[in-house]
């Protein structure tokens, strides 16, 4: 299980990016430079001491810099440097924050066949064996990463979406929880803290005249909500919520995920997702929704 993300210790930001090839980083990357980050993409882990270094010297001048280095599989040589890395960033005043962008055997198939790319691993072997061969060289990070992303069901702007609220300025709300929909016939997100089945409710795709609408829709909403069982299912999830993200907060991390789903992912899970973004908005915590699976079906 990923370790909680720890207190920032300082004024700046030092965010390690990492992830299976094809699963977003480039967007991530791109999405953190529109938000003021200094982006350094195929960073070396034993470049990471040097470029705290230089971000000490800005910040000893009175500017402030939040830096991103994107550490990719190239970098696998440099793994194992990765760890005593870290622990000097943490030394010299910096809070490093490991994200690991992921995505399912499947997801990363069809992205490299849609562009045409061999996996950088794949050598003579197959688009698979080269998933897999990374998948391996990526373990160990993966399993130290605060924060994992799932990317398999997101196209880029959906991504962009839910990545921008974690890398947005830090004043504000000390929690960001996204609310995630989904459909289990998609599969279950990777990503998910919290992960809760609708499909307990009554489904509205029998009703004709809201099969075509979504959760979003207020006769869609109403019904759904007014389902034996449905409030006192918000009321629950709201309660359960709030020692969580009280002991969230004393840990310092800033980011969760509650995966609502149903089964296609359109109808019950969304207005769900709706409600309980309402419910549990509040001054120290910001919800954001990603519906990921409408107009899949």
């Amino acid at each position: 299980m990923p370790e909680p993300a720890t207190p920032e210790t300082s004024g700046a930001d030092f965010v390690i990016v990492t992830g299976m090839s094809g699963a977003g980083r480039s967007t991530t990357a791109n999405v953190m430079e529109d938000q003021g980050w200094y982006v350094v993409d195929n960073l070396p882990p034993q470049l990471l001491v040097a470029m705290a270094e230089l971000g000490n010297q800005t910040r000893e001048a009175g500017h402030e810099i939040k830096i991103a280095a994107v550490v990719d599989v190239r970098s696998k040589h440099f793994f194992p440097e990765f760890e005593g890395a870290v622990q000097h960033l943490k030394s010299t005043g910096w809070t490093p924050q490991l994200v690991f962008l992921d995505a399912t055997d499947e997801a990363l198939v069809r992205r490299f066949e849609s562009v045409r790319r061999p996996h950088p691993l794949q050598g003579d072997g197959r688009l698979l064996d080269g998933i897999q061969s990374e998948r391996e060289v990526l373990r160990d990070l993966r399993s130290r990463a605060q924060i994992v992303i799932d990317t398999s069901g997101l196209n880029v702007h959906q991504l962009a979406r839910k990545i921008a609220p974690l890398f947005g300025a830090q004043s504000g709300p000390s929690l960001r929880l996204a609310l995630l929909s989904f459909g289990f016939k998609y599969g279950v997100p990777l990503d998910a803290d919290f992960v809760f089945d609708m499909r307990f409710l009554p489904n509205p795709f029998w009703v004709p005249e809201l099969r075509a609408l979504d959760g979003r829709d207020a006769s869609v909403s109403a019904h759904v909500l007014s389902q034996d069982g449905a409030a006192a299912f918000l009321d629950r999830v709201v309660a359960l919520m709030e020692p969580v993200t009280q002991g969230y907060h004393s840990e310092g991390r800033r980011y969760v995920t509650l995966a609502i789903g149903c089964t296609g992912g359109k109808h019950r899970s969304v207005a769900m997702a709706e409600a309980l973004s309402q419910r549990l908005s509040s001054d120290s915590i910001e919800t954001f929704l990603v519906h990921r699976d409408l107009g899949r079906e």
